[in-house]
């Protein structure tokens, strides 16, 4: 599945990941102690609704145009930083996952961002310049395995790719169980597309497979019965969530789900641990 995020900024599985993100780190800074947050596939940083990319799709209609319209106070956050992003109350920009994690950075937190391609990482260095974070222009899960263990006290790792490699899931596993050798207490969490309940089925086995004992996946299906040929959703594993994430995430899915179910459908959006 070909998933270059520019054509889909701003759709509903945008608007899961960056709510959940948020919510992820603003958990793990309930400790004082320092975060190392990794972006290994950052993309550009900033994404413009109204391009041609973008347009192609128009998934930002059903994805941050319902957000915004949605009056559930738990997606306020989100909000709020779609619209830093933006002048007024119009909605042109998307940010991407480095522009939604800088401004939660503590003094003593850790952004690391990286991007391959060598167009969107000119954009990236661009659109980052005035934050702190440090961009690289690196093979994702090269990087990922040579910046864990973090220096800091705990870290996150975020692995959002696009999906575009036929051995894209069978890196991410690879990768996932040498880097949980290295680094048995952090935080990972991985974003990924739904289009068949079957497949995903497969993959999911094999990342159980890998014996991590505390990895939650938590999955979107938009829609009542899978659509052919077509997304159907999106979901995230995440390897060491803390409590106060867990805890707080029952009323968090369904406020999401309820935004973003699309008409005709009631779709659904939970929670399990694999091991």
């Amino acid at each position: 599945m070909n998933y270059r995020h520019s054509f889909h900024a701003g759709n509903s599985a945008d608007v899961v990941k960056h709510a959940l993100l948020i919510a992820l780190v603003r958990a793990l800074q309930i400790k004082d102690s320092a975060l190392t947050l990794i972006d290994t596939h950052a993309g550009c940083g900033l994404y413009d609704l109204y391009g041609d990319q973008a347009q192609r799709t128009g998934e930002a209609a059903q994805g941050v145009l319902r957000a915004f319209a949605d009056a559930n106070p738990l997606l306020d956050d989100y909000r709020s930083a779609v619209r830093a992003v933006n002048e007024g109350d119009g909605l042109r920009l998307y940010p991407g996952s480095p522009q939604f994690l800088a401004p939660l950075l503590r003094p003593q937190d850790l952004l690391i961002l990286n991007e391959k391609h060598p167009e969107d990482v000119k954009e990236l260095r661009s659109v980052m310049r005035d934050t702190s974070a440090a961009v690289h222009q690196r093979d994702a899960y090269e990087l990922w395995l040579a910046m864990v263990p973090v220096r800091t006290p705990r870290g996150v790792v975020v692995v959002d790719p696009p999906y575009e490699q036929t051995d894209e899931r069978e890196r991410i596993v690879a990768t996932l169980a040498a880097a949980h050798r290295k680094w048995a207490h952090g935080v990972t969490v991985i974003w990924y597309p739904l289009k068949e309940r079957h497949t995903h089925v497969r993959w999911k086995e094999r990342l159980r497979k890998t014996g991590i004992p505390k990895m939650l996946s938590i999955e979107h299906w938009l829609y009542d019965a899978d659509q052919p040929g077509i997304y159907n959703g999106a979901g995230l594993f995440i390897v060491n969530p803390p409590y106060a994430f867990t805890q707080a995430l029952p009323p968090m899915l369904e406020a999401l789900r309820a935004a973003l179910a699309p008409e005709g459908h009631r779709g659904t959006l939970g929670a399990e641990w694999l091991a």
